[in-house]
């Protein structure tokens, strides 16, 4: 078995080939959402190894235990129902009228949950004390995929927004084992309907082809086994419950295996199956490094999955340290999904983000809202992020994002959830306050080289820098250094890291 690959192999740096401040840029994009200069000049000082210990030094717990006080306000939470049988209940005996004013409450408590949950997180991410282990909660939000819009119980949602951000960088298997009682799982993929004299597929379907081992890798008889292997899986209210009554008992056969297996059988023997430490390792890859994985360097790092009985961690290490993650052609070649270039602008511009409703119509236009993903699969990403739909909304979003009139594009009629009109004018109740400080020293090229390391943090064509001091005209006031940071903003460059 492969357990080495050229490619996994520690990055050293040496006079040819430092560890400058561009690749220090690179790891704090790709393991977080961008860093400001002074924490690059730190992650630079301290050198490739360190920097990515640091990152990984993060308790894997919740938020909730971690701080309590820095947790979503839920308050909207008090006295609605936890379950839709809870919900029936409190409509059961009212007059057709009082139930109409209880659904509209409960449906505006759940819209204030989300949005309380969207909001919080987002800001999480842009100036949190963890950014690598929100990154991974972006990733495995994308991977085992739960959207609010199927899921109606938001609190549900926050709950398993706090179970990823626990098992983020722990051990895989156990965050299998956890998300398949998942409430919100087990709500979205319909296991909450899957009982013995009628099994339900979907969650049986999707653990193997979506979230461990990829299409090609098991049967249709597998599907319906696995099925039979969770039925009684359910829950009450924001509990995971066993209905045993509803469980088959019967012999099955599943991935080669025979017996009476339940849902953690199932997934013990998926953690044995040769495919699937490939297949997660590979979705890990993806998200930090590149699109292409050679599968070779796939097996190398499936290797390191399993000699570490699935701890996450060391791979994680692996693959931040490695050489080809700091390879040329890794770095600025990433497509900033819009959740990273909405909240990496807030962290690198040091503003703070406006009312969730505005974020979530910029996002929208975009193709990413948290807690939102469009389907099972989740979102595709790479390439598919940038299209003649969504590269305008990207460009207005930098420019909304640097104190500018985004109405112009927006032309008013963005809505969120709430309906809501978005007002992004200047001075307007959802417009960002940004504005930069005066430079130290008025130099134009001074003024644009120190935008772009903060902005772009890589070098630029010398004919792009070149445009962005003409338009600066060697001005320094904020209005002056405000349009052109948004020219920044709306370079190409600027939607990569």
């Amino acid at each position: 078995m492969l357990t080495h690959h050229p490619l996994l192999a520690p990055y050293q740096p040496s006079a040819g080939d430092p560890f400058d401040a561009v690749k220090a840029a690179h790891l704090l994009n790709r393991a977080g959402f961008g860093g400001t200069p002074q924490e690059i000049e730190h992650v630079r000082a301290i050198g490739p190894q360190a920097a990515v210990d640091e990152l990984l030094d993060f308790p894997d717990l919740p938020a909730e235990e971690q701080n309590p006080d820095d947790v979503p306000d839920l308050s909207a939470i008090a006295g609605i129902p936890k379950t839709f049988r809870d919900l029936q209940l409190q409509l059961a005996g009212k007059t057709p009228d009082e139930q109409k004013t209880l659904r509209m409450a409960f449906n505006m408590a759940n819209n204030d949950i989300l949005m309380a949950a969207m909001q919080w997180w987002m800001n999480r991410m842009a100036h949190g004390p963890s950014p690598l282990q929100e990154k991974l909660a972006l990733f495995w939000h994308g991977h085992f995929t739960t959207s609010a819009k199927d899921e109606r119980m938001a609190a549900l949602m926050w709950n398993q927004n706090e179970l990823l951000r626990r098992h983020a960088a722990g051990n895989f298997g156990k965050m299998v084992h956890a998300i398949s009682r998942d409430p919100a799982m087990l709500d979205y993929l319909n296991n909450t309907q899957n009982r013995k004299e009628h099994a339900n597929e979907n969650y049986a379907r999707e653990l193997m082809e979506l979230f461990t081992l990829g299409i090609g890798h098991y049967s249709e008889n597998d599907v319906k086994q696995g099925a039979r292997a969770f039925t009684g899986w359910s829950h009450d209210g924001d509990q995971y419950i066993f209905r045993a009554p509803q469980h088959d008992y019967g012999v099955k056969s599943y991935l080669g295996h025979i017996g009476d297996f339940n849902g953690d059988d199932v997934v013990n023997i998926i953690l044995q199956t040769p495919a699937c430490a490939p297949f997660i390792s590979t979705e890990i890859y993806r998200w930090f490094v590149a699109d292409e994985v050679d599968p070779k360097l796939a097996e190398a790092m499936a290797s390191i999955l399993r000699d570490n009985n699935y701890e996450l961690r060391p791979l994680l290490r692996t693959i931040l340290s490695s050489r080809v993650f700091y390879a040329s052609q890794t770095i600025g070649a990433q497509i900033k999904c819009p959740v990273q270039l909405v909240v990496g602008s807030a962290r690198l511009l040091d503003v703070t983000l406006p009312p969730q409703r505005a974020v979530v119509a910029t996002l929208t236009q975009m193709g990413q809202v948290p807690f939102m993903p469009p389907n099972v699969r989740g979102w595709m990403g790479g390439r598919t992020w940038i299209n003649t739909g969504t590269i305008f909304a990207r460009y207005n979003a930098g420019v909304w994002l640097t104190g500018g009139d985004s109405s112009g594009f927006l032309k008013g009629r963005l809505r969120a959830k709430d309906t809501k009109i978005v007002d992004s004018r200047p001075g307007g109740q959802d417009s960002v306050q940004f504005d930069p400080a005066q430079p130290a020293h008025p130099n134009g090229e001074q003024i644009v080289d120190d935008w772009l390391a903060r902005l772009i943090q890589r070098p630029v064509d010398p004919a792009q820098r070149s445009i962005l001091i003409d338009a600066l005209k060697n001005r320094d006031d904020v209005r002056s250094i405000r349009n052109l940071v948004q020219l920044i903003t709306a370079m190409p460059e600027y939607q990569l890291c």
